[in-house]
């Protein structure tokens, strides 16, 4: 097995205090490599970002990481989980729902370390398999949150029978991650009003 990597230092006392990070995952030694991921990312950004990086920064081995982390995309979104969650509206009416969701967030993701987050890790699955696998999961687990917003607007009746409540989360994202790819995430309201109207009236059975 493979001695963690170390800085240089050589003070045993400092490396004595580190020995957590090591085979065995616990809490403590996985924060402070999830807390050495997020300084290596806000300080170099996502072209500085490497395992490698991480490891000095957290007195971790890279094989512990990987064993831990299969991917650098892996090892990013643990880094935005650990970011607030956008909360779910319920107002009961689909368009307020969606405009209230999409301003949300966009703004957590200009406001926040999430957005440089969240891109980095799209532009890493781009190239490696085991990252696109692991955005993949992801974004299907958060698509449920949409999709539980689209859902509910059904039960109330809203929505026309044919449509897929999954299928229309997919269209609701494709807008969010267009305007945080090409960072454009300092929208008015109105546009994100006018957005969702559009989404959302193909969606929604004609008032009577």
């Amino acid at each position: 097995m493979s001695e963690p990597e170390r800085d240089g230092t050589g003070e045993e006392e400092e490396a004595g205090r580190r020995r957590s990070v090591g085979a065995r995952r616990s809490a403590e030694s996985a924060e402070a490599i999830l807390e050495a991921a997020a300084d290596v990312l806000r300080e170099k950004g996502y072209a500085g970002f490497s395992i490698e990086a991480v490891a000095r920064r957290a007195r971790a081995g890279k094989p512990t990481i990987y064993r831990w982390w299969p991917s650098k995309a892996a090892l990013l979104l643990d880094v935005y989980q650990r970011q607030k969650r956008v909360e779910e509206p319920d107002t009961g009416a689909l368009e307020e729902d969606l405009f209230l969701f999409l301003r949300s967030l966009l703004r957590h993701w200009r406001d926040t370390a999430s957005g440089p987050i969240f891109r980095s890790t799209i532009a890493e699955a781009q190239s490696d398999p085991a990252s696109a696998a692991a955005l993949a999961a992801f974004t299907q687990d958060r698509r449920v949150q949409t999709g539980r917003i689209i859902a509910r607007a059904r039960a109330r009746g809203e929505l026309a029978a044919d449509v897929d409540p999954q299928q229309a989360a997919e269209l609701v994202a494709a807008y969010a991650w267009l305007h945080l790819l090409i960072g454009d995430l300092d929208l008015a309201d109105e546009a994100i009003r006018t957005a969702v109207r559009h989404l959302a009236g193909s969606w929604t059975l004609p008032a009577r």
